[in-house]
């Protein structure tokens, strides 16, 4: 695998940032696109404690990934729970499109819907699902452990320490609003023919030791009653990097196995 480290500046942050990207040296595990030979490509997101290396220095992601041919790209995103802050630097914008806009633009990677799929912890594991259910046309798929989901209900306590005291939750930053209007924002972004968008499908995992276990359990039931196509796990574990770890294996396996 190469290991590419990219120091740019953000027109849509307002400022100096760093994204650590993995590739394949092996070309023949890429795809042929219209431009040439494209890796799939996984969206691998940290938590509000951490920053761009974290899963380099805490699993073994690189030996992992290259068993399946694949690119990771893992951002820097601070504190902002992958939102659009007040003070002007729009995280979530930055995420969305102007990274995958730049890292595709530059490296062997794929920009089809088919191809990208989107993995996270904690905080991370927020906005895996936020991207999913918020730009079903740009990721497949998408993997959440021990999530942060229900800032209205437990998460309240946590948020107004990142986002500020006023903070108020709006419709697109929350998960439960999100997947109820899924249906809608799917026939909205499908295709020219009027197919809406097939919904993705989500694998979830939480220690039955962590704190957020309700929040997840409880989404899921959310997800899975509105039809989505869920696979989720538990097992004894906290809020840690030995399950972490242990997770994103089966992550991988559920995109790419």
């Amino acid at each position: 695998m190469i290991l590419n480290e990219l120091h740019f500046m953000s027109g849509t942050l307002g400022m100096n940032t760093t994204v650590l990207v993995l590739i394949p040296q092996d070309l023949s595990m890429a795809h042929f696109g219209s431009d040439g030979r494209r890796f799939r490509v996984l969206w691998l997101l940290h938590g509000l404690s951490d920053d761009e290396t974290i899963w380099l220095r805490r699993t073994s992601i690189e030996r992992y990934a290259e068993r399946y041919g694949i690119c990771v790209v893992m951002p820097r995103v601070d504190r902002s729970f992958y939102c659009n802050l007040d003070n002007g630097e729009a995280y979530y914008d930055y995420v969305s499109r102007e990274l995958p806009g730049l890292v595709t633009a530059l490296l062997p990677i794929s920009d089809r819907r088919e191809d990208n799929f989107v993995a996270g912890l904690s905080m991370g594991g927020y906005a895996s699902l936020k991207l999913v259910l918020r730009t079903p046309e740009k990721f497949i798929s998408s993997a959440a452990f021990s999530s942060v989901t229900d800032w209205p209900g437990r998460s309240i306590d946590l948020v107004p320490n990142v986002l500020g005291p006023h903070y108020v939750c709006p419709p697109e930053d929350d998960l439960y609003a999100l997947a109820d209007g899924f249906e809608k924002l799917a026939v909205k972004r499908g295709n020219s023919k009027g197919e809406p968008l097939s919904k993705p499908k989500i694998f979830m995992g939480c220690g039955t030791e962590d704190v957020l276990l309700s929040e997840s359990r409880n989404f899921r039931d959310k997800l899975t009653g509105l039809g989505f196509d869920v696979t989720y796990r538990e097992s004894a574990g906290g809020h840690s990097w030995e399950f972490w770890d242990e997770y994103i294996q089966y992550a991988l396996n559920f995109f790419f196995g």
